[in-house]
C-alpha cells in the first residue's frame, strides 16, 4: 500500500494539487493521473503544493519533466510551491530550478501565474 496521496483543489482557474507522502516509481502513476486529470478538464495552470511530500525519486521528478511542454503548449505552466529542504534539494540537485519556477509558498506560486 503506498503512501502517497494527491487531493484537488481549485483557486479560480488555477488548480492546486497538494502532495503528501512518498513519490516515487510506485507512486509516480497516481501524480501522472492527476496531472492527466488536469489536463482533461482543460486546466493548464497548476501549482504543485509539497509541503507534506516527503520524499521524491527521479520517477517522480520524471512526471513533471513528461507533461511540462504540453501544458506549457497549452497556455499553461505548472508552479512547485512550499517543498520541505531534503525534497527541494533533490528538485535543485537535478537542475528544476532552472525549469521550473520553485515558490517558497502556495501563494507565491498563485501570484506567479498574475505576471
Amino acid at each position: 500500500m503506498s503512501n502517497f496521496s494527491v487531493g484537488f483543489r481549485n483557486n479560480g482557474s488555477i488548480q492546486i494539487l497538494d502532495l503528501k507522502g512518498e513519490l516515487d516509481a510506485h507512486t509516480a502513476s497516481e501524480l501522472e493521473a492527476a496531472i492527466q486529470k488536469c489536463q482533461a478538464g482543460s486546466s493548464y495552470k497548476i501549482v504543485i503544493n509539497g509541503s507534506n511530500l516527503a520524499y521524491i525519486s527521479s520517477a517522480g521528478l520524471g512526471v513533471f519533466m513528461a507533461y511540462i511542454e504540453e501544458i506549457r503548449e497549452n497556455g499553461g505552466d505548472i508552479k512547485i510551491a512550499a517543498l520541505q529542504e531534503k525534497v527541494f534539494n533533490v528538485f535543485d540537485l537535478l537542475g528544476f530550478p532552472i525549469l521550473f519556477d520553485i515558490t517558497q509558498s502556495e501563494d507565491e506560486a498563485i501570484a506567479k501565474f498574475e505576471e
